[in-house]
């Protein structure tokens, strides 16, 4: 179950960073208070998820979810670049979070 609380927060933070881009330097209010409602259900179910999980290898997989989904999704829908160099480090990232899940810091 912790797993899945870090999951869905890391899913959060997408949303958090999206409304942040959106929100146009805090300009927007609707945006802006999507920014907020994210970043605390995001943070909030991290910290629940932390009460049974290994901090280095929980954030990592809260971070790599927030880092590669926004990206992604800043290529598809927000105009980002888009390079086999960008696409090659985002693996990367999805990589390293697998190698600490495999290293035993899953539980």
């Amino acid at each position: 179950m912790a797993w899945i609380l870090v999951i869905v927060a890391g899913l959060f933070e997408v949303a958090m960073a999206l409304c942040l881009k959106a929100s146009k330097g805090f300009t927007q209010p609707l945006e802006s208070a999507g920014f907020l409602v994210f970043a605390v259900a995001s943070f909030g179910l991290l910290t629940v998820a932390l009460k049974h999980l290994e901090v280095g290898t929980a954030y990592a997989v809260w971070v790599g979810i927030g880092a590669v989904g926004t990206a992604v999704l800043g290529m598809l829908f927000m105009g980002d670049e888009v390079s086999v160099t960008r696409v090659v480090a985002l693996a990367f990232i999805v990589l390293g979070v697998v190698g600490l899940n495999l290293a035993g810091g899953g539980h």
